[in-house]
């Protein structure tokens, strides 16, 4: 289990999402167990979502609109109040200065003691390539460019300081080594979940990803423990 200080919530938590619904399948259950012990999450939703589809009648104006409803609504469930969309199209997420300052700089606003993102470094298995380019962007931003005050000194105009996050948790990682115990909370992680309808396909029921996501938990729970967990791998800061 993770340790921050000595009840194992950290105070403030930024959880960096490439697309709506990746942190409520990957964290949920932990972000909705830290919000109520009293920890402030931050949301910084990287894309729209327009593109995620197989639907024939549906345009990626109406997509983005659906899915900025689904995210808000997930949110409330989970307790979130800070909710900050980048609003890059879906699959359009790239390595630049540009995506990386913004990030740095909602670290810089927000001051996390942790942030939460998708692995980027994935061996045995498939990942959507937005998944890849958020993970190492994040951790880029974190190590070193939002700890030295000359990377995006323009900052400092708008009273920002730079800032040093002390831990990051990557979910949907093959080789976890920190485990969450969410047992009192999957249910509010499904219900948050839930509010992503149009992510279910035609052949799958809200009973169906009730049971899969139950199913993931139990593994991830088995390994630490627990009913029910949530699994990441974990770099601790110290420089």
């Amino acid at each position: 289990m993770i340790e921050f200080d000595g009840r194992g919530v950290p105070k403030s938590v930024l959880v960096v999402t490439p697309h709506p619904d990746d942190s409520e399948l990957g964290c949920g259950g932990t972000i909705a167990k830290w919000i109520s012990q009293g920890t402030e999450v931050t949301y910084l939703l990287c894309t729209n979502g327009d593109k995620g589809s197989s639907d024939p009648s549906i345009t990626s104006d109406e997509l983005k609109r659906i899915r900025g409803q689904e995210i808000d609504e997930a949110s409330k469930v989970l307790g979130i109040k800070n909710l900050v969309q980048l609003g890059y199209g879906d699959g359009e997420l790239e390595d630049t200065s540009e995506f990386r300052e913004r990030v740095v700089k909602n670290i810089r606003i927000f001051k996390p003691d942790v942030v939460m993102v998708t692995d980027p470094v994935r061996h045995k298995f498939y990942v959507h390539r937005d998944h890849r380019i958020a993970g190492q962007v994040v951790l880029d931003s974190l190590f070193p460019y939002a700890r030295d005050r000359l990377h995006y000194i323009e900052h400092e105009a708008e009273g920002l300081t730079p800032h040093k996050v002390k831990t990051i948790m990557f979910w949907g990682s093959e080789e976890p080594d920190s485990y969450v115990d969410i047992s009192a909370h999957l249910d509010t992680k499904i219900k948050a979940l839930l509010k992503h309808k149009s992510q279910l396909s035609d052949n799958e029921s809200e009973n169906q990803m009730d049971d899969l996501i139950e199913a993931v938990a139990l593994r991830a729970g088995a390994k630490c423990g627990t009913k029910y967990a949530e699994c990441f791998r974990t770099i601790q800061f110290t420089v």
